[in-house]
């Protein structure tokens, strides 16, 4: 068998950007990728778009149990690296919102074809429908247990990369290797679960939701940790949208939290004005300035519609405050790992050297990517994770 520097178990966007830079630094890698294709989940991200980086990268973006880790790796690749790597490779960003950046093209393939352009110039290998079964060391070297349509392998080396990912998205080939690796070598775990995912309303309260499924709303959506302003969308089971899937990450099962659904005026402010005018309008008419007529019909369940502003007693008035920028949500669960954009946890960062993401207690062990407790929020981040963490290891093996 060839000799390799490294083997690389995921073709995801952490490990091409691992296997494409130890390539440029004279390094001999095969990637190791269940699928028939690499870059499966960059190929479907962003609708087939890939939004590849966010130009406003901080570590206040992420969620992990420390997430000061993420500086050395975030110093030694930084957004303009991103950026001067892409185009410097004919890929030109496009920013939409928030600092959210796409190829201006609008293909997520163009972005996987850099990695397989680079990877087939500098002499990496690439075995694709091939899946790693187990990880063992011995001694100073790993023997990987591989099977595809040659049967059941062994192959040495002295270095493995975990780049195999989360759960999220099991028609991709998502699992939990990289976390059982993990603890097979003793490592700790820190409690993974689905994120930027929908969450659903059940009981008594499923039904409004539903009645109001395929309505959006720009909203903020907020609680005691943090706060998101974008659209929320309300669905048959409860609610999605890019402010959703964002408080999800922040969000425990049994917690409450609210969603200002009007965060860019002050209704307390409309209404004094409105009583100033003489208060002749209905309720109703006031909130149809805002909202479709199907959501004023909708929030008719709690706020009395039909009264006029003047008629108003400080207490109806402040329910209709309330309801409209407190509106109180307890999500009873998520959609799950299939409809999750990312997971939540994986290996804890204090297993790991911050500057090569290699085990402490396992030589010769790295880990990037998603299977590390490092959680970006939605638009960008996670990827710019990806290729920080990819690029920190290739300087390592």
């Amino acid at each position: 068998m060839k000799q390799y520097d490294a083997i690389i178990v995921g073709g995801g966007a952490c490990g091409l950007m691992c296997a494409a830079q130890a390539g440029l630094l004279g390094k001999r890698t095969l990637v190791i990728e269940r699928n028939d294709k690499v870059g499966a989940k960059i190929l479907i991200s962003g609708g087939g778009r890939c939004n590849y980086t966010n130009l406003g990268t901080d570590i206040d973006n992420f969620v992990s149990d420390n997430a000061d880790f993420l500086r050395s790796a975030f110093s030694q690749w930084t957004v303009d690296d991103t950026l001067s790597f892409f185009e410097s490779h004919g890929i030109f960003g496009e920013e939409k919102t928030l600092g959210q950046l796409f190829p201006s093209s609008n293909k997520a393939k163009d972005v996987v074809a850099v990695f397989t352009k680079i990877l087939f110039a500098t002499g990496q290998d690439i075995r694709l429908n091939t899946v790693v079964k187990a990880i063992e060391k011995l001694e100073d070297d790993f023997v990987l247990t591989v099977e595809s349509e040659k049967g059941i392998q062994q192959l040495t080396t002295r270095k493995v990369v975990m780049a195999s990912g989360g759960l999220p998205v099991a028609k991709l080939g998502a699992s939990d290797f990289a976390i059982r690796t993990a603890k097979k070598f003793d490592m700790a775990i820190v409690p993974t679960a689905p994120a930027l995912v929908p969450l659903t309303i059940t009981g008594k309260e499923a039904e409004w939701y539903a009645s109001l499924a395929g309505n959006s709303v720009f909203s903020r959506v907020y609680n005691h940790k943090i706060s998101f302003e974008e659209n929320i969308l309300f669905t048959h089971w409860g609610l999605s949208g890019p402010a959703i899937l964002q408080i999800s990450s922040y969000w425990r099962a049994g917690e409450e939290f609210y969603i200002d659904l009007l965060p860019r005026f002050q209704l307390d402010k409309i209404i004094k004005d409105e009583r100033n005018e003489g208060g002749k309008r209905l309720v109703s008419s006031i909130l149809n300035d805002y909202f479709t007529k199907r959501m004023v019909e909708a929030l008719g369940k709690f706020l009395p519609l039909e009264t006029k502003i003047a008629s108003l007693s400080k207490a109806d008035a402040k329910l209709i405050i309330d309801t409209i920028h407190k509106f109180k949500v307890k999500a009873a669960g998520d959609k799950g790992y299939d409809k999750a954009e990312v997971m939540r946890g994986g290996v804890s960062t204090a297993e790991l050297h911050a500057k090569t993401l290699e085990s402490k207690r396992v030589t010769g062990l790295f880990f990037g990517g998603e299977a590390v407790d490092v959680t970006g929020w939605l638009g960008g981040y996670n990827f710019q994770w990806a290729w920080a963490s990819g690029y920190a290891i290739a300087q390592a093996l």
